[in-house]
């Protein structure tokens, strides 16, 4: 059987989700480096007023993925394949080896400076649960208003993308058809949607100056739910995936046809662990936060263990 390591998406962050991580030498190497890269201490990111800013939100993320997964693989077999939701692709390349960090640290900066500048205000992401999803397409195709569809998170799990004051129309209509949420994100860009084909033809052109090498762990992809090997496709994959669509309904299917049986989220928080449930029916799905590290060690000790 095999293991999962995947990473999470903007809306997941947490105020002081850096200071939060465990004090040990390979996660404050990864902050010094980044640190370096970046001109600036990265613990200053992600304070509560610091995390207003797209581009902060985005390299804590990228930070705190890779610096966890660091620590997390210093003692514990490699997982068999690894997976970010949006912004979370970018740790889950590094760690499969496919892109250096120091220029995942440059680019996620210029991706998140790009998306802000695009929609410095009046746009944004909401979710809506507990409606199909075809209905929820029929009423898109009806907004008056740049709406659009972002994410196919789980079952009855969606998120759209657009205007603010387009959504919240849709919003209400979604609440008085019964939908258990209809709530705005903490995301302050239309993410994955055509609004920001623009911005990621931009960052496509700084991505044709970064070495992108063949995974050496199974990279999957958060917008096809499929593996991707060639560098061209992960680079065309990690510019773009700010304006298409993501499945990961799709993706956490894909993974478990393929064997996976263990998925440990990255931090901050448990929200892929959440979403991954249906997908999964068999198998352990855990939160790196909150959970002792030694035993994740044993978890993927036994899962690497099991018989393919």
């Amino acid at each position: 059987m095999s293991t999962l390591l995947a990473f999470p998406g903007q809306g997941a962050q947490q105020t002081n989700m850096l200071h939060d991580l465990p004090d040990h030498h390979r996660v404050r190497a990864c902050l010094e480096e980044a640190s370096e890269v970046l001109g600036r201490s990265v613990l200053e990111l992600d304070t509560a007023d610091a995390l207003a800013s797209t581009r902060a939100v985005q390299l804590c993320l990228l930070v705190a993925g890779v610096a966890s997964a660091r620590l997390l693989l210093d003692d514990a077999p490699a997982p068999d394949y690894v997976a970010g939701l949006s912004i979370g692709a970018y740790p889950a390349a590094v760690v499969s080896g496919a892109l250096d960090f120091a220029d995942a640290l440059r680019l996620v900066a210029l991706r998140g400076e790009l998306m802000q500048a695009a929609y410095p205000q009046g746009y944004g992401m909401t979710a809506i649960v507990g409606l199909a999803l075809g209905k929820v397409e029929q009423w898109l195709a009806e907004a008056d208003g740049p709406v659009y569809l972002a994410n196919i998170n789980g079952e009855n799990q969606l998120v759209i993308a657009g205007r603010n004051d387009a959504m919240a129309r849709l919003a209400k209509r979604a609440k008085a058809e019964g939908a258990a949420l209809a709530k705005p994100l903490a995301v302050s860009v239309p993410s994955h949607c055509a609004l920001l084909a623009e911005p990621a033809a931009r960052l496509a052109q700084a991505f044709a100056e970064v070495s992108v090498q063949a995974p050496r762990i199974r990279y999957l992809s958060g917008t096809t739910a499929r593996p991707i090997v060639q560098p061209e496709k992960l680079r065309d994959d990690l510019a773009f995936n700010m304006c298409r669509l993501v499945d990961w309904r799709a993706l956490a299917r894909t993974a478990y046809e393929r064997g996976v049986r263990l998925q440990i989220e990255m931090p901050p928080g448990g929200v892929l662990t959440g979403l991954g449930r249906h997908a999964f029916p068999e198998g352990t799905l855990i939160a790196f936060q909150g959970a002792r590290l030694d035993t994740l060690h044993a978890l993927m000790q036994e899962e690497a263990r099991r018989p393919q």
